[in-house]
Order: C-alpha cells, then structure tokens, then sequence
C-alpha cells in the first residue's frame, strides 16, 4: 500500500454492476480534480477471445468442464500484482487493452499507429500518463489471491460490487441477451462452468474489501432462470458493509442520503434508487483524504 501512490481497486464479476462504481468515482475525480490512470480488467486476462474458446475447449476434452476467465489459468494474477506493487513504489507502470468492439478496435489502432486490431485481441502494452494521482482498477480480480500471489495487499481502497447471487445472475442473463444475443440456456452453462471459480476465486475477495455495495431486490428473484425483466433500482435495497466503521462518519452520510438505516454497527442500507448518490457521499471524503495524505 502506498500514500503517495495509492491504488484503488473496484471488483465484481461480469453483471453485477461495476460500471455504476466506476461511474461513481469518474464524477468525484472530475469534481476533485483528480488525475486517475485507468485499468481496465479485461486487459489483464491471459488470452485473447479465440485463445479462450480453444484451451476451453481443449480443457472439456479433458474431462474439465469448469475452465472460465474467473481462474487463474486465463489470468495473469502475476501482473495485477506487479503493476499494483510498480504504481505504488513509482508511480508508473505499464498498461494495455482489451478491444471489445468495432469501435474500439478503430480507436486503439489510430492511437497505436496500427491497422490488425480486431474486436477480441488485446493492444500493445504501453506506459500509463506521467503524474498520476491515483491508479483506478475496474474488473474482476482487484484483489486476486492466491498461494503465489497477492494483488490485494498493494490495494489501498478496495470497493466490492456484488449482488445478492440471484439477481447477479437475472442481470447477466438480461445483459448477456441484450448485449451479446446469447439465449438464456447459453448464459446459464457459462454461470455453471464459472461457478467453481467463482467460488474460489471471486467470492473470496469480498472478504479483502474495505467497502461492499450488495443490491437486495425487494421482488421475487427466487427463480432467476425465468425472470422477465431484472428488479428496478426502486425495487431493491443496498446493502453497504464497511470492514473497519472507525472514522466513518454515520450521522453524516443517513442525514445526505435519504431513507437511509443502520442495520449493524458497520452496515448501512440505502435505497436501490439512491446507489449513485450513496456512492458518491461516502466516497468523495474518502478520495479528498486520500489526495491530502499524498500530498503532505
């Protein structure tokens, strides 16, 4: 961990809502002034789209029907760990992207000066901008672990975005469908063969967070495979678990947000429709903090 070069790291699995996190965060740097590099957890897979889908399949050959981009086989733990300790001792360190469109793919070959990527490759490592003041990490694996590596003891603030199970997956299937044209029966043997991992390896890491945002819907979920739409945010609660409550401010944050409650000492529940705005309350101190620390 680092104060003059503190990493942060937002993690969660595919759908369940990190992107509301990022976002969160994207509006207090803007309003803090603050410059973040920007990682994004694709990019730290080991293979490519089509470098997948064969060890997948030559995995099945095998007898091995639980091979997903949740373990470490298509993950490179070493350099999540390494870039995080890097950023945190200098303050620079290298990235690369994951070309996930069309789009995409003609904006990194303009900035690469090159013409062969396609959606599904990644680009060329290169360094991050000089002077950061943070680096921010958005994906999977934030705060991986394993027997030989730890990216989690370099992450100075660590958010976990994870639903209640339930509605993770009524939000994948819904994603997934609407995104990626996949049917529901293609989505459901995806979340089969993640789940080893997921347990192993994503689930774990909510335990390493110093904050958890977990959306509870208020509407029955308790069949996720036939849900006709995904629980609105005013049909839900969020559950917001601080791992060590000293210094937080509670009076503060149930007078900012409203219908707010303390269900534990260190869990504060809000409405679903307030997440954004809650978010923001409670982290916008934390980054002002963590800016003044850097810079005395």
């Amino acid at each position: 961990m680092s104060r003059k070069h503190p990493v942060i790291a937002v993690t969660g699995s595919s759908g369940a809502g990190t992107t509301t996190v990022k976002r969160a965060f994207e509006n207090i740097f803007r309003r803090e002034h603050i410059h973040a590099a920007v990682i994004e957890g694709d990019s730290l897979h080991s293979l490519d789209r089509m470098a997948f889908r064969a060890a997948a399949a030559e995995a099945a050959k095998s007898g091995n029907h639980s091979f997903s981009h949740f373990g470490p086989e298509a993950n490179h733990f070493d350099k999540i760990e390494e870039m995080f300790r890097v950023y945190g001792e200098t303050g620079m360190c290298k990235r690369r992207y994951y070309v996930h469109s069309d789009a995409e793919a003609t904006e990194h070959n303009k900035h690469f000066n090159l013409t062969d990527l396609k959606p599904g490759v990644f680009t060329p490592w290169e360094d991050i901008e000089k002077e950061s003041d943070l680096l921010f990490y958005e994906g999977l694996h934030g705060l991986a672990k394993n027997d030989q590596y730890d990216a989690a003891k370099y992450v100075d603030l660590g958010i976990g975005v994870v639903p209640v199970v339930n509605l993770e997956w009524i939000q994948k299937i819904h994603r997934d469908k609407a995104e990626r044209g996949y049917s529901a029966e293609a989505t459901v043997d995806t979340i089969l063969r993640r789940m080893p991992d997921y347990i192993k390896y994503i689930t774990p890491q909510f335990s390493r967070t110093h904050i958890n945002f977990q959306r509870v819907a208020t509407v029955d979920t308790s069949n996720p495979f036939i849900a006709r739409d995904i629980p609105t945010p005013d049909e839900s609660f969020v559950v917001i678990r601080f791992r060590d409550p000293k210094g937080m401010d509670f009076p503060y944050m149930l007078n900012m947000i409203p219908n707010s409650f303390m269900s534990r000492a260190n869990t504060l529940v809000v409405p679903g429709g307030k997440m954004s705005h809650a978010m923001e309350v409670i982290l916008a101190p934390i980054m002002h903090d963590m800016i003044e620390n850097k810079n005395k």
